[in-house]
């Protein structure tokens, strides 16, 4: 007797993701995943089963665009061995390159702006009727572009991120940002707080709240609540361990804004300020709107307020027409402020940015010994500061396994130190007080204690 046949398995269609650059291609990254999630599609790791490949870019530094460059070469061979693949470009990128992107890459199918991210779903049908290559950029649309704020695509983990803002107005002479991010324009707060409250529900313990220049929040857009006011309701509101917020400008770092750090229990006593150089000539030519002496100023009355803050920053070397005296300068307040931790990087020009026209650039072989000068000089910094930590008592956010394994688990102090210490199993998410017995060049170990911290 013949069975009858089976019906014919449909198997799901797969998406790839490759996000390039910050945190907020992150969370942009997170909603494209839910979108597609959405519609029936399941995430792959493995490039060469997907059938849609989406890449979110960075255009902040230079390196960043070369390594999209790259990675969009290598996918010819991909799409040439699967014809019916879909490959999209979003992000800084996408906004400035627009159509000279499909020009250069033949195998490209989409390039998607900055602030267009709810028209995807729609732009996909389309490129899935027909074979027309598409560049959708769509300007000066607000941040809520249409597509979901959030999804219920929920990220592993116990942190998770979430964009308040997006934009800038201050166009400092050696960024891009605002001509591909646009001016800034500030979420609705209860879209942030309903955001919140949703991933808090979903176990996230921690919240990272991300935008150009945060202290603006609610600046430019109408929006009831200042900054300060948000992170007010979110610790009244809804029940965090942790809350953290970047990046903030140092010009608009108000004392109600440093009084949260001892008056919001929340509130990670952690901020990340960028100062970008030490030298007031270069400061002004980068059209920062601060002298190193307000800078530190406000370093001071930071310390005074909360006494255990912990800080990390941005430098920039090699800007153009920096001397060694203006070196000198950015060396000089890195030893009077001892940031934890500095993130630095060499200048580079950037399409529309201002600086691309001054003269006196810096030679990349200066640049790179300037670089390297600095970087050994905050390493000994950082260190010395993590050394500072032994015998102390600090209450860690448990985040996971650590990598250097050994059974051991890893989270962070309130001021942004990575810890690996030693926990039964159940304690991930958790707040434990572990006692500092080791300091290294990038990280603390921890012992785990039974008293509270």
């Amino acid at each position: 007797m013949m069975q009858p046949l089976s019906e014919p398995t449909i198997q799901p269609r797969l998406l790839y993701v490759q996000t390039f650059g910050c945190q907020m291609n992150e969370y942009d990254s997170t909603r494209v995943r839910g979108m597609f999630l959405n519609r029936g599609y399941e995430l792959t790791s493995d490039i060469d089963l997907a059938d849609v490949i989406f890449l979110n870019t960075c255009s902040v530094r230079e390196k960043a665009e070369q390594k999209v460059h790259s990675f969009l070469g290598r996918l010819r061979r991909t799409k040439a061995r699967n014809p019916e693949l879909k490959i999209l470009v979003a992000g800084c990128m996408a906004q400035h390159f627009g159509e000279r992107l499909l020009e250069r890459f033949e195998h490209l199918d989409l390039v998607l702006g900055t602030r267009s991210l709810g028209a995807l779903p729609g732009l996909l049908e389309n490129l899935q009727k027909s074979p027309t290559r598409l560049v959708y950029l769509v300007e000066d649309e607000g941040i809520s572009d249409g597509a979901p704020q959030f999804s219920s695509a929920v990220s592993p983990g116990i942190s998770a991120p979430v964009t308040i803002m997006q934009g800038c107005n201050n166009f400092c002479s050696y960024c891009i940002v605002p001509y591909v991010r646009g001016r800034e324009c500030s979420r609705p707060s209860e879209e942030i707080l309903k955001e919140i409250r949703f991933l808090a529900a979903n176990g996230k313990r921690e919240i990272l709240l991300l935008g150009q220049n945060v202290n603006s929040y609610g600046t430019h857009s109408g929006e009831s609540l200042t900054f300060v006011d948000l992170l007010r309701a979110i610790q009244e509101q809804i029940p965090l361990a942790r809350l953290r917020f970047i990046t903030s400008h140092p010009k608009d770092l108000t004392d109600d804004l440093m009084e949260c750090f001892t008056q919001l229990d929340c509130l990670c006593q952690h901020l990340h300020l960028p100062v970008q150089a030490g030298s007031d000539r270069i400061l002004k030519l980068m059209n920062r709107g601060y002298a190193a002496l307000d800078y530190l100023k406000k370093i001071e009355r930071l310390r005074h307020i909360c006494p255990d803050i912990g800080l990390s920053s941005d430098v920039m070397v090699g800007f153009p027409g920096e001397s060694e005296r203006d070196f000198q300068d950015t060396l000089d307040l890195l030893e009077r402020v001892r940031f934890d931790t500095v993130f630095s990087f060499r200048y580079s020009d950037r399409p529309h940015a201002k600086a691309t026209q001054f003269p006196n650039k810096v030679a990349e072989a200066l640049k790179a010994r300037r670089l390297v000068e600095l970087q050994a000089l905050q390493a000994k910094i950082t260190l010395q500061k993590n050394q500072a930590e032994v015998g102390r008592f600090r209450e860690i956010l448990v985040e996971g396994p650590s990598k250097s394994g050994n059974g051991q688990l890893t989270g962070r102090t309130q001021q942004n130190r990575v810890t690996n210490f030693e926990c039964p199993g159940g304690c991930i998410g958790q707040l434990v007080p572990v006692k500092i017995i080791g300091a290294f060049s990038h990280s603390l170990k921890g012992q785990l204690i039974n008293e509270p911290v």
